[in-house]
């Protein structure tokens, strides 16, 4: 399973590993991956800098990449505290009602029950991630929501370091090549997250033959097995950029209580769905009484981003650190009923690699 982005990145598998955990990030990168660290959770930029600093000292000298979020276009720039007076009054009445009426409990005191939202939907704030990135080694910035700006992209050459983006449709790929990006990570409607309306099976080799043999390709969304990853190169991509199956790992730290984990281990491929009520613009989430509560009759319309993160961001923090599966809030990929167990990630790496190879050698046998 060897492509021109092995040899590119010095890695051993084309597998990119999105992740928010710096431990499953790192795992995915000693065991031949490349772990991408999600850095949109990270209001504070020292702990950024330490998080990426300890990626630094434990990755055996591996590669590995961040990932942040720079949306180009937002309804207005500046502090928490003065995008939150544009929150309707009514949307907040709307969450503090659903929570009532789903049972959750408020976060204790020392859990920040006032906190802000996550701030790494403002564009600044991810200008200030890429700033502090640069300052360590990673060999790869993306972005989720499309082309960086361009100086931003001059400003990671310049260290460097590659640029990817994600695009949902062939007209997008082909801006962001025409902006400086290096590589395209092809998202299908499948996956979690941030993601657009055309499936991978017909996405990623639009976007193939929209930007040519030299512009690299990751094929993503719905890919959580080694005949998943057989297919997207078969369909024309040099890689596969994952993210919801590492959500169930062994590594994973991030999830408060265990209501989370119970959601995506006992999910079908069925129970996701696409919404804006996450941040504002489409994304995949976990199905559950969070998401159902906002197809009500009565619901609010979501806000744009960021303003609908920093509307819910509290009520996140209170469903997330709790055990009930029926009330969370976690993007996740239609993979989901694929991720039925926890297991390491280089387990979970090294079937990727035996189910692949496995895949070649079948379609090996159709010839002739």
């Amino acid at each position: 399973m060897r492509t021109d982005l092995c040899e590119m990145f010095g890695i051993e598998y084309p597998i990119f590993a999105f992740t928010p955990s710096e431990h499953v990030a790192a795992a995915v990168s000693k065991a031949g991956g490349l772990g991408v660290l999600g850095c949109v959770r990270f209001n504070d930029a020292d702990e950024l800098d330490t998080t990426l600093t300890w990626l630094d000292e434990n990755t055996d000298g591996k590669p590995y990449g961040v990932d942040v979020v720079m949306p180009m276009k937002i309804p207005t720039e500046g502090k928490a505290v003065d995008l939150a007076e544009l929150i309707p009054q009514g949307h907040k009445d709307f969450v503090a009602e659903t929570l009532r009426k789903l049972g959750v409990p408020p976060l204790p005191d020392e859990e920040g029950e006032g906190r802000e939202g996550v701030l790494g939907w403002l564009h600044s704030v991810a200008r200030s991630h890429v700033d502090i990135a640069l300052k360590h080694r990673p060999v790869l910035i993306a972005n989720a929501l499309g082309s960086p700006p361009v100086d931003v992209i001059e400003q990671a050459h310049a260290a460097g370091v590659k640029v990817a983006a994600l695009a949902g449709a062939a007209k997008h790929a082909l801006s962001h090549v025409a902006n400086g990006v290096d590589i395209i990570i092809a998202q299908g409607y499948e996956a979690g997250g941030h993601t657009g309306e055309i499936a991978s099976m017909v996405l990623t080799p639009e976007v193939v033959d929209a930007v040519g043999p030299d512009v690299p390709v990751l094929g993503a969304g719905g890919i959580g097995s080694g005949r998943q990853i057989a297919a997207s190169l078969a369909l024309g991509a040099q890689g596969v950029w994952t993210g919801s199956i590492w959500l169930t790992v062994a590594e994973y730290d991030l999830t408060g209580g265990t209501g989370i984990r119970q959601g995506l281990l006992r999910a079908g491929s069925s129970d996701t769905v696409r919404t804006r009520v996450y941040t504002g613009k489409p994304a995949r989430l976990l199905k559950t009484k969070w998401t159902e509560a906002w197809t009500a009759e009565d619901a609010p319309t979501p806000l744009p981003m960021p303003l609908q993160n920093l509307l819910v961001a509290n009520a996140h923090n209170r469903m997330n650190v709790g055990d009930d599966p029926d009330t969370v809030s976690m993007p996740v990929g239609q993979i989901v009923g694929r991720m039925n167990e926890v297991r390491p990630v280089a387990d979970v790496i090294a079937d990727l690699i035996s189910e692949y190879d496995e895949a070649v050698a079948r379609l090996e046998t159709f010839k002739g």
